[in-house]
């Protein structure tokens, strides 16, 4: 029995002798977060892990970095490719809102980027080649070990582009992994903008697919988009993983290579909170990213007597106090009856204090003007019932809505316009923004509405009602919630 147990414990050692360590991080959604918020994230943070990783390591992001903050959006992108050169990123991926700026902004981003852009489903509409400094993958070499990234663009086409055009993502990534094993890699990693814990976006198929059809070929899939925080999650053997949003996490994955074969033996992964206490800040790059800083954004706009949420405290209700606040802003604007408010463009809480300019586009950055039209009872109940599960996409003012989710399908399903239950013919005016009115992204159900019915209100943008409507009425306190009630 001693023999057997040390022949195990000299085996055990034997196979750890011959194992290499090698390091990933991995971000995505950064949305231009440059600096950390109430103790948590910014690029100073994310620089000190970094330079405190003794292992060697690549770092990966999974797109969507041009815009969500005053930073990004004002310079398109190119403060954020301005601190991502500085921290050494190896290669990143094409996000949905890189296309925010239209055609006209997606090259200069390009071109601004000391690595790769690895998008093997993004091409030249004109050519049918990638863009300047666009890949399918690149290998890289960590200190011997071998490792090629490949990298998938957002799934869903940006609607204001016309220079570049998108392919269905799967047999491109085929086609690429055909091609890198000629190259023998020891490790394949996909960056992608997508995510296998999409719940609004119609990706819950097409991620797992990519470790069930292509496991033997793909050892490691970073996602992003959906803002969740996903680790150690497996499929056929292939490891999954996302950090979350806006800079506050980065993802730490440890592979193992046999340092005699180099060949792949496991990955797990890490989600390292980029709490300041903790990880501390890099100096030098705390300083640049002071440098990038918009003027004028930390003039005073009101203040909030509490903190006021984007959801419920109320575990029926699936509506929160500032969506619902933000709705009737735009109801009142807008002049109808009903008005839609999309929950994903509120970015963040509204916290307990004085609230700035620059909290304003935190909290809502993108400043989409408003819309308004007509439409009957029918599209209504298609519009709610379409948009209620896994979770509610929208907030309504002027309309409540009650009913069960049984077996994740609406029933039951009851609502009313001032009190009064929807009638399928009647016709009732409804406002939202323009992003939404006009079919993108969760908005696609207004595709059914003629565009030549839609009609513009006015020039106020959402985040221009936003910042009146909080100097009107500071301090502000959270409305009651209840427009959306799920019965069990």
């Amino acid at each position: 029995m001693k023999k057997i147990f040390l022949s195990a414990v000299f085996l055990f050692a034997a196979a750890g002798l011959f194992a290499k360590t090698t390091v990933i991080y991995h971000t995505s959604d950064t949305h231009g977060f440059y600096y950390p918020r109430n103790g948590q994230g910014g690029f100073a943070a994310l620089a000190n892990v970094l330079k405190n990783e003794p292992l060697p390591y690549l770092l990966l992001d999974s797109g969507d970095f041009s815009n969500g903050t005053a930073e990004a959006k004002n310079s398109k992108g190119l403060k954020s490719i301005a601190l991502m050169n500085r921290l050494g990123y190896r290669a990143t991926t094409l996000g949905n809102h890189e296309f925010d700026f239209k055609d006209a902004g997606v090259e200069p981003i390009l071109r601004a980027m000391n690595f790769p852009m690895l998008a093997a489903n993004f091409l030249d509409a004109k050519t049918g080649r990638y863009p300047v400094n666009v890949k399918p993958f690149e290998i890289f070499d960590v200190d011997g070990v071998k490792i090629a990234v490949i990298g998938l663009a957002n799934r869903s086409e940006a609607k204001n582009i016309k220079k570049y055009r998108f392919v269905s993502p799967l047999p491109v990534l085929e086609k690429s992994l055909e091609e890198i094993k000629t190259l023998k890699p020891d490790v394949v990693v996909v960056i992608v903008h997508d995510s296998i814990r999409d719940e609004r976006h119609g990706a819950e198929r097409y991620m797992p697919e990519m470790g069930e059809k292509f496991g033997k070929d793909i050892h490691v899939i970073l996602g992003g988009h959906a803002h969740v925080i996903v680790q150690n999650k497996y499929i056929n053997g292939v490891l999954y993983a996302e950090c979350g949003l806006y800079g506050q996490n980065v993802t730490k994955i440890t592979v193992e290579t046999d340092d005699k074969t180099g060949r792949f033996v496991s990955a797990k992964s890490e989600l390292i909170p980029l709490l300041i206490e903790e990880v501390g800040q890099d100096a030098d790059t705390a300083a640049f990213a002071e440098t990038l800083r918009e003027p004028g954004l930390d003039v005073l706009v009101g203040e909030a007597a509490e903190k006021i949420s984007r959801v419920s405290s109320e575990s029926e209700h699936k509506d929160g106090p500032l969506n619902d606040w933000i709705a009737d802003l735009g109801r009142a604007y807008a002049g109808t009856q009903i008005f839609v408010h999309n929950n994903g463009g509120s970015r963040i809480d509204m916290e307990k204090g004085t609230i700035t300019k620059r909290d304003t586009m935190d909290i809502h950055p993108f400043d989409n003007k408003v819309v308004k039209m007509t439409v009957d009872g029918r599209f209504l109940k298609y519009l709610v019932k379409k948009s209620l599960l896994p979770r509610s996409r929208f907030t309504y003012s002027g309309m409540t809505i009650t009913y069960r989710n049984k077996n994740g399908k609406v029933k039951d399903l009851k609502i009313f316009v001032d009190g009064k239950p929807i009638q399928n013919r009647q016709k009732y005016t409804l406002g939202t923004n323009d992003y939404i009115a006009f079919g993108n992204m969760e908005g696609w159900p207004f595709k059914r509405v003629k565009d030549d019915l839609k009609e513009s209100v006015g020039t106020k943008g959402m985040r221009t009602l936003l910042e009146e409507g909080i100097q009107a009425n500071s301090p502000l306190r959270p409305v009651s919630t209840g427009r959306i009630v799920e019965y069990k």
